[in-house]
């Protein structure tokens, strides 16, 4: 291993470890890096899909509509899948609710946050049948409109539920 020698309150090049052999980052850098991952990568997401659906909607394309919702769709339920697996594998090794207050908090509040994005998926879907019945009327579109601000909601109402629930539990 290279040993830093300072001189003059400076430390020559070659004399720096590598980053292989300085180890890992500390953990609050690699959190504070993940958050910002997470939440810019998420913003982006849900603005380019929603952003999407709306000009599908607003030009009455029908197509590039369904195709919006269909993606909304997939990546709500992708995310219910992944929680439930969540939840399943914490329960298999008897991390349940019943065992801490931390944990009986992160069931209730993420498990609330399924329920509501279970909610907008069936929404959702109630919404394409609309479409697909009545077409874009404007009380079709009205209706699209809260659904999307219901979802957007719940993008951030997540990222505060993954700031304190995830970031601040890997912190502590």
């Amino acid at each position: 291993m290279n040993i830093a020698v300072a001189v003059d309150d400076e430390v020559r090049h070659e004399a720096r470890p590598s980053a292989s052999e300085a180890g890992p980052a500390a953990k609050r850098i690699v959190v504070g890096y993940g958050f910002w991952v997470f939440l810019l990568s998420d913003i982006v997401m849900f603005a380019a899909i929603f952003g999407m659906m709306s000009l599908a909607i607003s030009s009455r394309r029908y197509a590039a509509t369904y195709l919006a919702a269909l993606v909304t769709f997939a990546l709500g339920a992708a995310f219910l899948a992944l929680e439930v697996r969540e939840f399943a594998g914490m329960i298999a090794v008897g991390a349940g609710p019943q065992r801490s207050a931390f944990l009986s908090a992160f069931f209730t509040l993420v498990g609330c946050h399924g329920l509501h994005v279970t909610a907008g998926l069936v929404w959702l879907a109630v919404m394409m049948a609309q479409v697909a019945i009545k077409g874009f009327r404007a009380t079709v579109e009205r209706r699209l409109l809260c659904f999307s601000l219901f979802w957007h909601a719940l993008d951030i109402v997540w990222v505060w539920l993954f700031t304190v629930v995830y970031l601040m539990g890997v912190l502590s």
